[in-house]
């Protein structure tokens, strides 16, 4: 009997259990598949250089045989086309000019030296030839006496070609003696100048170096030279990737600038094309900066430096009963449109100045 209750209370509870409905299983949630970047479509430049040159005769050929306009095509029309394509590709490396290939361009500015919170030195060279560098002679003496502890040169919108040896003086003046400065290289390994720094330098604080896309030749040799030997910091824009010695070849009313030698920094790097890239990169658009070393040969630059200090409620206001915050806002609010611009990239170098030597101090001082 007991067997009997046991048995059926065994089919009982499997009556149960097949009642039961099954489990839905949670479906997996689906992992996002990332999509693939598409690839961008090779450039002109690269189509015609994977080109082997068998395809590209066969491609002149086609042209000078075929394309509609006769005059691209015969073979003075190709011969044009090849140089032009040449100075496109070689950028600073050959250049066409009119005249006789001397400089072209805005005239430099003239030498500008002042201090800037009472210890900052600041020097635009304008160019660099015999006459800046006697004045930095002087400029540098004086900072020194003054007690001068920073450095800011100014070598936005310099251009030089050529006399890499004052170049060299420029360094000479803020680097250690014995250092190598930059080497003037041309194709035979056998043909280079060496530029050596043979004194003591006459400064030895903080160097910072602003620069911009006009800074070419002698100047970005003298930037990067000084990042490598005095510990300069760089701040502005890419220079422009011509530290290069010339050719000039005279043609009909132009000539034809060919590098013939590029100028190589210590540890072999080359500036050419690509430039001296800046530490600290930021730029100021170039009719505003115009602008500003104009009217900084007059007026000096530190009014495109340093805001004006707003005016505060004191005890003489109180007696006046005048509130010179208001009237300051108001004052503000007249002059906002004919205020002077602001040097964002000098202002940089001011704070860096600033920050390092508040640091400085901070951990020698803890």
């Amino acid at each position: 009997m007991k067997f009997l209750i046991y048995c059926g209370l065994l089919f009982f509870a499997g009556s149960l259990a097949a009642e039961e409905p099954t489990p839905t299983p949670t479906p997996a949630k689906a992992v996002p598949v990332a999509t693939p970047e598409p690839t961008p479509p090779p450039t002109r430049r690269q189509l015609v250089d994977g080109l082997s040159d068998e395809d590209v005769q066969k491609a002149l050929k086609a042209v000078e045989g075929s394309f509609l306009d006769g005059s691209v095509a015969n073979e003075a029309g190709l011969r044009r086309a090849a140089l032009e394509g040449l100075l496109i590709r070689q950028g600073a490396g050959l250049a066409i000019v009119p005249g006789d290939g001397a400089a072209t361009g805005m005239p430099p500015f003239p030498y500008l030296s002042e201090i800037l919170d009472a210890h900052i030195g600041y020097i635009r060279p304008g160019t660099l030839d015999s006459n800046a560098l006697s004045q930095l002679d002087s400029t540098l003496k004086s900072f020194v006496e003054k007690g001068v502890d920073a450095l800011i040169l100014d070598l936005r919108g310099v251009t030089t070609s050529g006399d890499l040896e004052t170049t060299a003086d420029f360094a000479r003046r803020l680097s250690p003696r014995g250092k190598l400065l930059f080497t003037l290289q041309k194709p035979s390994a056998k043909q280079e100048r060496i530029f050596t720094s043979n004194q003591d330098p006459v400064f030895e604080g903080q160097v910072i170096v602003l620069t911009d896309s006009r800074t070419s030749g002698g100047a970005e040799a003298l930037a990067a030279t000084l990042r490598s030997n005095a510990g300069a910091m760089i701040i502005g824009s890419d220079t422009a990737g011509a530290a290069l010695e010339y050719q000039v070849v005279p043609l009909a009313g132009a000539s034809l600038k060919v590098a013939v030698a590029q100028v190589l920094l210590p540890k072999g790097g080359t500036l050419f094309p690509g430039g001296v890239k800046p530490d600290i990169a930021i730029s100021l658009p170039a009719d505003v900066q115009e602008q500003i070393f104009r009217e900084s040969t007059e007026k000096g630059i530190s009014q495109f430096v340093f805001e004006t200090e707003k005016r505060r409620m004191n005890e003489a206001s109180l007696v006046a009963n005048t509130n010179p915050e208001i009237d300051g806002i108001q004052s503000m609010q007249k002059s906002r449109a004919t205020a002077p611009p602001k040097d964002t990239v000098l202002q940089r170098a001011v704070d860096l100045v600033t920050a390092i030597q508040f640091y400085s101090k901070k951990q020698s001082n803890p």
